[in-house]
Order: structure tokens, then C-alpha cells, then sequence
């Protein structure tokens, strides 16, 4: 997966189309990410007295959900555009991940 946790990507596709974030998560086994602010769900969280002084917390809440990797791209730094990610072996032999239209380093 060229997608990895950290990166600042933007949704190309989906309800979320043209939105950027930070990944928090990356789930390589299921191709999928985890984005800041993005696909979020609502979800019902059992109360509990576990809160402050046994205060009850629970209800409904909001949360991101994962969606599949190739709905997002790496986000450029200096442009501010979303480009594709490929692959270059470095002068020390190993794998980095490069932007494809410019050939820059991630």
C-alpha cells in the first residue's frame, strides 16, 4: 500500500470527494485508511460509570470510518495538489516512495 499512517491525503471519490486529511490509521490486510474528518458514522456507545467520579458517559456519537485506499491521494506539500505515489530504488538500495508528475521524494 503507498498510502501509509501520517500522510495528508484528499478524497478523490465518494461522499467525501474533495476533502483533506491526516491518516490515522492504515489497514494494509484490508486496503483500507483511516482519515482525520472523513467518512464519519455515527455510532451508539454504551453507557458506562467508568467517566470522572463515576460519571455516566454513552449516547450517540461521531466517528470516522475506514474507506478503501484507492478513493485518496498523497497530497503535494508545496502545491497543494493531489498526486499519485510510485516507487524508486534510493542511492542507499532501498524503496522510496516518489510523486509521480515531478519525481519528488515523500
Amino acid at each position: 500500500m503507498k498510502i501509509k499512517k501520517g500522510d495528508h491525503v484528499m478524497v478523490m471519490a465518494g461522499k467525501d470527494k474533495g476533502a483533506t486529511g491526516t491518516v490515522i490509521a492504515a489497514y494494509p490486510a484490508e486496503n483500507r485508511v483511516l482519515v482525520q474528518g472523513v467518512n464519519m458514522v455515527k455510532k451508539n456507545k454504551k453507557v458506562t460509570n467508568q467517566g470522572v467520579r463515576g460519571a455516566k458517559e454513552g449516547g450517540i456519537t461521531t466517528q470516522e470510518a475506514p474507506i478503501h485506499v484507492s478513493n485518496v491521494q498523497l497530497v503535494d506539500p508545496e502545491t497543494k495538489r493531489p498526486m499519485r505515489v510510485g516507487y524508486r530504488i534510493g542511492e542507499d538500495g532501498k524503496k522510496v516512495r516518489i510523486l509521480r508528475p515531478s519525481g519528488k521524494e515523500v
